[in-house]
């Protein structure tokens, strides 16, 4: 059975979990500074940070940025591979957006990664007529 909680501090192992989950999502690389306090401040600067707990063991995690007033913005949503197709996706989905909903945000955007638009067509999202997708990295 998995639950969906949402964390404001991290523990270590979860810190250590979650950055296992970056780091196999490639979106972080294993020299990045993934430290506890790296994913402490991650989970303290999201609106919310969603974890599914299967047990003690974090099996996927999601979380959204916002202002608190306007709009938010799902950024980061991942299940570990070989937990995938068994809706833990779109549990941490519906807790995202309950808490969303409840603080009152109703513009909700996101990027969807090629084979994951099915997940947020169900939960309601539609692509965005004539919007472009635009990134900037910068290397330090």
């Amino acid at each position: 059975m998995v639950n969906c909680m949402v964390i404001d501090a991290p523990t270590a192992e979860q810190s250590r979990l979650i950055a296992g989950l970056y780091r196999a999502q490639g979106w972080r690389q294993a020299c990045d500074d993934d430290s506890p306090q790296w994913i402490r401040k991650l989970v303290a600067g999201s609106h919310c940070f969603v974890v599914a707990l299967e047990g003690e063991e974090i099996v996927g995690m999601g979380r959204a940025i916002s202002d608190g007033i306007s709009d938010a913005y799902i950024q980061d949503l991942t299940v570990r591979s070989n937990c995938r197709n068994q809706g833990i996706g779109g549990k941490i989905l519906r807790t995202i957006l309950e808490r969303l909903h409840a603080d009152g945000l109703r513009w909700i955007g996101l990027i969807a990664e090629p084979g994951s638009s099915n997940l947020y067509r169900h939960a309601g999202f539609r692509e965005m007529p004539a919007a472009v997708p635009m990134l900037m990295i910068r290397e330090s």
